[in-house]
This record gives C-alpha cells, sequence and structure tokens, in this order.
C-alpha cells in the first residue's frame, strides 16, 4: 500500500481533520470544501458514489474515534473516507460499534453486506448484515447459531463467495429470467384448459428446476483463477429492469409467433381425409406442441452445464407431455369422462399430418431465432467477463494436452546400498574393511577336510569376536580366539555338513 492512515483523535475536531487530511492526501486536487454541509449530512436514503482515487490506502481507526466518526453530524464523512481505502481497520471497538458500522455501510451505499465472525461478541454484526457468516471455532457456537452459514477455517470464505456465491446468482437470474419467458409467452394463444392446469405444474416445473441448481458456467477452479467473474453480480448485470423488460418484449414476440404462425398455415388446410384441419381442436394442439417445444428449445440454449439429471428432465417433460395428450385426447378417456375430455381423437389425427409437423419446425425456429441472433452478436462484437472464460475453458478442453515423454533411466549396475548415518561412530570399518565376508574353513575331528575350503579354526565375527568400532582404526589388530556360541557352531556345521 502507498500509506496508510491512522484515526486516533480524542475529539470530533481531530478526528474529522484526521479524516479531511486523509481525504486529500487520496484527493489531492480538492481544495478546502471537500465535504457537504452538516444539514446535507444527516439527510437520508442519499447513496454514497465510490470515489477513484491513484494508489491503494489503508484506514485504521480505534473505538474511542469511531465513537466521533459514527456521529450523525460526521458519519457520511468517514464513510466516503473509508470507501476510498482498500482496507479499513477497526481495532478496540464494542459488539454495538461493530454493528452500526454495518448500518451505516447499507444506509447510504446500495450494496450487499456480508458480516463474518467467530465469537459472540460478533453476533450484533453478523444479524445487522445481509449475509451473516459464523466461524466454529475456540470461542463458542454464539456466532454459528446467529449467522446464514458457518463454516471451520476463515479461507473457506472465498470459496463461498467466488464459487457458490456466484454459482447460486447466476441460476436465480436464470431462473426469473426462463420463468418470466415461459410464462409471458404462453399468453396471447389459445390451449386446451387441461393443458393449461399441466403446464406449470407437470410439463415445465422439473426443467427449470434443474437449471436453478446444476447450472454453472465454468467450474470452481476457473472461478478461483479469474475472480474477476464475481464483479457482474456485484454490479447486478444477470438481471435488472432492463434484462426483465428485454426478456418481456421477447416473450411478447413469442408469444405473437406462435399464434400467427400455426394460424395462417392452417387456416384452409385439409387432412388426407379431406375433412378441414383449421378448427379450434386441432389448432389448440399444434399451438400448444410449438410453446413446449419453443420454451425446451429455448432452456437448451440458457443452459451452459449439462448432466444427467438436466438431460432426464427435458426430455422427459417432451416425452410426458406426448404421452398425456394422446392419453387424454383418446376414445378410453371420452369414453370414461365424456364431459370432461372432449377432444377425442384431436391429437391422432392431427399429428399424423406432416404439415403439422412442419408447422411446428418452422414455429419453433421463428421463436428462437431472434434471441440466438442478439446472443451471437453480443458474444462476437460486446463479450462479458463470462464470455471470455467460458470460450478459454472450452479452448482448453478440447485441446489435448501434450504427450509425456518416458525417460528410460539406464542403470549401470544393480547393486543397491543402503546408509544410516549416526552422531557414534559406528560399524563403518568393519563393513569396509569386508572382514565379515572371510569365513575360514571349520576343521573337524575325523580328519576330514572338504573340498575348496581352507582348514582352520572357527572364527566369530562381529561383537563375539571381539570387535569394537573404537578398535576399527587398528585394521591390522590380530582378532583373540574367542570361542563361538552354539548358534555359530550348528550354522557352520551345516554349511560344512556331510
Amino acid at each position: 500500500m502507498n500509506e496508510v492512515f491512522l484515526i486516533s483523535g480524542n475529539t470530533p475536531d481531530q478526528v474529522r481533520q484526521e479524516l479531511k487530511t486523509a481525504w486529500m492526501t487520496m484527493k489531492p486536487d480538492t481544495e478546502g470544501t471537500v465535504f457537504l454541509p452538516e444539514r446535507i449530512l444527516g439527510k437520508k436514503g442519499s447513496a454514497v458514489k465510490d470515489e477513484v482515487v491513484n494508489g491503494e490506502y489503508g484506514l485504521v481507526i480505534n473505538g474511542n474515534s469511531l465513537a466521533y466518526a459514527l456521529e450523525e453530524s460526521m458519519e457520511l464523512e468517514f464513510l466516503w473516507t473509508a470507501c476510498m481505502c482498500q482496507a479499513v481497520i477497526c481495532c478496540r471497538v464494542t459488539p454495538l460499534q461493530k454493528a452500526q458500522v454495518v448500518e451505516l455501510v447499507k444506509k447510504y451505499k446500495k450494496v450487499v453486506t456480508l458480516a463474518i465472525g467467530d465469537g459472540a461478541n460478533d453476533v450484533s454484526m453478523i444479524k445487522a448484515a445481509h449475509i451473516g457468516v459464523g466461524i466454529s471455532g475456540q470461542e463458542g457456537m454464539q456466532a454459528v447459531s446467529s449467522s446464514d452459514y458457518s463454516f471451520a477455517q476463515f479461507r473457506f470464505l472465498q470459496r463461498l463467495l467466488l464459487v457458490h456465491g456466484r454459482w447460486s446468482y447466476l441460476r436465480m437470474c436464470k431462473f426469473l429470467r426462463y420463468f418470466f419467458y415461459k410464462n409471458f409467452t404462453f399468453t396471447f394463444t389459445v390451449y386446451d384448459e387441461w393443458f393449461i392446469t399441466l403446464y406449470n405444474l407437470v410439463y415445465t416445473a422439473l426443467p427449470v428446476l434443474g437449471l436453478s441448481l446444476f447450472d454453472q458456467d465454468v467450474n470452481d477452479s476457473w472461478s478461483f483463477q479469474h475472480p474477476q467473474l464475481y464483479v457482474p453480480g456485484q454490479r447486478n448485470l444477470y438481471f435488472s429492469k432492463t434484462a426483465f423488460f428485454k426478456c418481456a418484449l421477447y416473450s411478447g414476440f413469442s408469444s405473437l409467433v406462435l399464434f400467427f404462425i400455426p394460424y395462417a398455415a392452417m387456416l384452409d388446410s385439409l387432412r388426407h381425409d379431406g375433412k378441414d384441419l383449421g378448427d379450434y381442436q386441432s389448432f389448440a394442439v399444434v399451438t400448444q406442441t410449438c410453446l413446449l417445444v419453443t420454451v425446451c428449445i429455448q432452456l437448451a440454449l440458457e443452459m451452459a452445464y449439462w448432466t444427467a439429471v438436466n438431460t432426464f428432465f427435458l426430455v422427459g417433460s417432451l416425452l410426458m407431455y406426448f404421452f398425456m395428450t394422446f392419453t387424454m385426447y383418446s376414445n378410453g378417456t371420452f369414453l370414461m369422462f365424456p364431459s370432461s375430455f372432449n377432444f377425442i381423437g384431436t391429437a391422432r389425427n392431427t399429428m399424423n399430418q406432416p404439415s403439422v409437423w412442419l408447422t411446428i419446425m418452422l414455429t419453433s425456429i421463428l421463436c428462437v431465432l431472434p434471441g440466438l441472433t442478439y446472443r451471437f452478436l453480443a458474444i462476437q462484437l460486446w463479450p462479458t467477463i463470462n464470455d471470455k472464460v467460458m470460450l478459454k475453458a472450452r479452448q482448453a478442453k478440447a485441446t489435448p494436452p501434450p504427450p509425456s515423454r518416458k525417460v528410460r533411466l539406464r542403470r549401470g549396475s544393480s547393486r543397491r546400498s543402503g546408509y544410516a548415518f549416526s552422531h557414534t561412530q559406528g560399524y563403518g570399518e568393519l563393513v569396509t574393511s569386508r572382514r565379515f565376508l572371510r569365513r575360514p574353513a571349520m576343521s573337524y575331528s575325523s580328519g576330514f577336510t572338504p573340498l575348496k575350503r581352507t582348514t582352520g579354526g572357527f572364527s566369530p565375527m562381529g561383537r563375539s569376536a571381539g570387535y569394537s568400532p573404537s578398535e576399527g582404526a587398528n585394521r591390522s589388530a590380530r582378532v583373540p580366539d574367542v570361542e563361538g556360541t552354539s548358534l555359530q557352531m550348528y550354522r557352520t556345521t551345516k554349511e560344512h555338513g556331510f
């Protein structure tokens, strides 16, 4: 940081002067009258805009000075100065002052506040913020009980914000946009009463639920690598009044296309048997089929992350629609409930016409074509940070990794050595002297001498032979004759067995 300002005044005038000095240091182009008069400072409901400064600054204020800074005549000055700093530390403060700082930000800034704490003195601050996060630790569970989210370590806050928080905001905005689209598109057309009942309950409930639960633009690793993806959520770019107006306008266009294209195609059409195809019942079946296919295609275009559950919900909704349509418009259903299901045979007689399927395909394409064109032009001409990162992730996924070159290590010898280290003198002299490899032959009382072995007495080794690490320097010293143990004698006898 360029500089850290310390606010430690004991009177209101000292605190005001220190805040003014900090302001003048960060904004040297301003002269004298930096702050607004007190009559304007006390105005409620005004939003404080962020000031752009050159450099990075920090602010440290103690509890005594914070009490004066939070007064009504000085709170806006303190907030302006703090908003220009990269970090603000309030030390030696009371639990009430923590909550007052959060309330001050909520009062004058159009932002969503988050407070995190691990003890009972942080409960008031956690409750005052929009989102409260508690850390379960050695200071008890009071903060966790009063929070919206809780975890064990402070470092998990990064994943909560950059990954899960951003995914949740993205899914919620997509859910709202699609929900408004499918219901506004449903407005200006003619449908069967049973289709109106089952449209939001059965046909379009699960696909939008899968979108709001599983969709993600990039995975968690890309979210950590590009923290800038969090900025559109802070600026409320995914769902705003402008986005709602665009969604309503697009839905009205789709609704008009869903009515007039099938109406013009079926106006003077005839079936294969010569009967009229443009009756009310046939027209209702065609328009509702076009609507459901259109909203499913639109959902597929909105979805950036496909899973088996999303695919099952989307395909299952279409299959459920055709199954319910042919079942409700069948002869058996009409015979059981003649007053409720009076569209007898309409689905069967309408869906077997090739012109009907051509009308459904043409209407669906015309409905989604404007949105698809706008999205293509927006990505090519005005790409957002999400579009850039998604393109980079797809390119990295499509490009195969370079093949790993396996280097064969040639070993000159198959011998392997092991080493041990000690602070005292060990058996290094014994190992390097190679005396433990010399094993003279054993003489027997029978006078028989084995082949390729020399005669001689038994020569034990190690400490049983009288060797000591302290005597290893004297390599020429003769090993005294020591009687071998019974186990050594038994092994020697086995080796020289007859």
